[in-house]
């Protein structure tokens, strides 16, 4: 749960921070500007508030990984991905972007602080605990920071602590560790397609390159 709180408010404070061209920026999302990003960010804290206000009574369906889906890599074509670029471009000023997620993101960390780790909620017709679906979220987070500061080498990096326990549920989910030689980082990025191994990491990566990436949903 604090780790929740931690990402989450390291990942809005570079944002709050971020000057105004940055949002024109690419980020690490094919497709998407910095300020299409922070709008799907948006739309992420909007579903963790819905979610820890929706109580569920049955046993949970899924944890911190196995909430996670392998699924097809995206083809440009999801009508969600483009109403996030839609909606991005209605805000017009980068200022009510920051504004928007600045109200949203706070009521969903305090959300979060106040939720019953043991507790039940629901979300995409599964169960799980609070604490099991802040944990995923630990992941969804810190590779939304690092898309967020992919062309932006200024800005803040997520913190290691949530680069580590993300690798640790990225290596869950894969059912297999990366290299040791691999930095949390590049574990992330390289697991998730954000960059492609070199030939070097390839080598090293052995059975488990042919399963990569790892597209998350």
């Amino acid at each position: 749960m604090d780790l929740f709180s931690r990402c989450w408010t390291a990942l809005r404070t570079v944002i709050a921070d971020l000057p105004d061209r940055d949002f024109a920026q690419p980020s690490g999302c094919t497709g998407w500007l910095v300020r299409d990003l922070v709008c799907h960010l948006i739309t992420d804290a909007q579903d963790v508030l819905i979610t820890l206000v929706t109580p569920a009574e049955d046993k949970p369906t899924r944890n911190a990984v196995t909430y996670w889906d392998i699924v097809d890599p995206p083809t440009g074509d999801d009508p969600l991905d483009a109403l996030t670029v839609r909606l991005a471009a209605a805000y017009e000023e980068p200022r009510l972007l920051r504004y928007h997620l600045d109200d949203v993101g706070a009521a969903a960390g305090r959300a979060a602080e106040l939720a019953d780790p043991a507790g039940r909620v629901s979300t995409r017709d599964e169960v799980l605990t609070a604490g099991d679906y802040l944990s995923a979220y630990v992941l969804e987070w810190t590779l939304h920071h690092l898309d967020l500061t992919a062309h932006l080498p200024d800005a803040g990096e997520p913190p290691a602590e949530g680069l580590a326990r993300s690798r640790e549920l990225l290596e869950e989910i894969a059912g297999a560790a990366f290299p040791s030689s691999f930095s949390d980082k590049d574990a992330l990025l390289i697991g998730t397609g954000r960059r492609g191994p070199a030939e070097a990491e390839k080598a090293e990566l052995g059975a488990l390159a042919a399963r990569l990436p790892l597209v998350l949903g």
